[in-house]
């Protein structure tokens, strides 16, 4: 028997700005398929069937943060196995390294608030733990 009913995948970015700040978003309650309300992760999402990664991902940026980035190059692949509307999930993430031509964010109704982190600094926010290991291991190599 299968532990999963549905696989997907999903495309994540690393959204860095100009002074070296890297984009989180926070799940609002609002969003019908959420299920990690209130915590923080970085933009992206899962590719439509038959979509090229890098058209999901730019689309998924656009729709979430109404930002364009340059995708400079893949840095990370995660899963998880979240429960959506009853249905197993299992998605395998492939994380870029994204550049911002702006900093001003438009907010989907997916998310409630944003934030431009510097990495260097230790903040006290819940961010996915998916997305701290990922976070981790770039920034341990390039700060």
């Amino acid at each position: 028997m299968s532990t999963v009913d549905l696989q997907r995948i999903a495309t994540k970015a690393l959204i860095i700005n100009d002074d070296g700040q890297y984009l989180l978003l926070r799940e609002a309650s609002t969003y019908t398929e959420g299920t990690n309300i209130g915590k923080y992760s970085i933009p992206g999402g899962r590719l439509e069937i038959g979509e090229q990664v890098e058209d999901g991902l730019y689309r998924e940026v656009k729709e979430e943060t109404g930002l364009n980035v340059e995708i400079i190059k893949p840095i990370f692949v995660r899963e998880w196995r979240p429960v959506i509307k009853g249905i197993r999930n299992q998605i395998v993430g492939i994380y870029f390294l994204c550049k911002a031509e702006s900093t001003q964010v438009i907010l989907s109704d997916e998310h409630d608030h944003y934030l431009w982190l510097d990495p260097s600094n230790s903040v006290d926010i819940d961010i996915l733990e998916s997305e701290v290991r990922m976070l981790q291991e770039y920034f341990k190599n390039h700060l």
